[in-house]
């Protein structure tokens, strides 16, 4: 037996009891109290530029054998400590300790992380307002700050 109010008055109770079943679903909670900006580092934006705090190495989840490189980083906007993926071959090279690099979502589903790389959700795009492509590419040259 349904618990539903039935008849012609009782269409206010259905609309509100329709109401509170939404705090059900996940997306319409993360949605509503604006979850996901308030746990991004980025705080919504695309990119932000970051100082590089140290080089390190990731290991590629199974079944990739590889040592994927990566930068720990502190955003300059909010000062959040972030650990970025610097895609290409030797490409991390091109980047000391203290430079400043722009960070991007690396493009993984609900902005999670991609591929076989766990937990990194962000890619370096850009240091010392030099292309990181263009510099693995040996297009320019890296310049000094």
């Amino acid at each position: 037996m349904s618990r539903k109010s039935k008849g012609l008055g009782s269409g206010k109770k259905l609309k509100n009891r329709r109401k509170g079943f939404r705090w059900n679903n996940k997306w319409f909670v993360k949605r509503t109290l604006n979850l996901r900006r308030k746990a991004d580092p980025l705080a919504g934006s695309p990119m932000a530029k970051a100082i590089v705090l140290e080089k390190r190495q990731i290991e590629a989840k199974q079944p990739n054998s590889a040592m994927r490189k990566a930068v720990r980083c502190q955003l300059t906007k909010n000062g959040r400590h972030i650990t970025a993926f610097v895609p290409g071959y030797n490409a991390i090279k091109f980047i000391d300790e203290h430079d400043e690099v722009i960070v991007e979502g690396i493009g993984g589903i609900y902005g999670k992380a991609k591929g076989d790389i766990p937990g990194i959700r962000w890619k370096v795009v850009k240091v010392n307002d030099q292309s990181l492509p263009a510099l693995v590419k040996g297009k320019i040259e890296k310049g000094r700050r």
